[in-house]
């Protein structure tokens, strides 16, 4: 079964717009600048959770200006 899951980005001041661009990694469903504690929001799919380790280090690699990332994976999500 797929995991789903959201990554809550913390960045650096005005730097939140970089993450958007992790878009185009593979595995990435969506990715917003949001407001309130967190600057922005990461959905990601993926097989298995070393699949899911590496999309959310190659997210974090491309984004220098990422100060801390909270990872919530789903318990449950019914197949579309």
């Amino acid at each position: 079964m797929p995991i789903r899951a959201f990554v809550l980005v913390t960045t650096k001041p005005g730097t939140s717009e970089e993450i958007v661009k992790a878009r185009h990694i593979r595995g990435v469903k969506m990715a917003n600048s949001v407001f309130g504690r967190f600057d922005a929001v990461v959905v990601i799919e993926a097989k298995d959770l070393q699949e899911l380790s590496r999309i959310i280090y190659e997210m974090v690699e491309k984004t220098p200006n990422v100060v801390h990332t909270e990872t919530l994976l789903t318990m449950f999500y019914p197949p579309e």
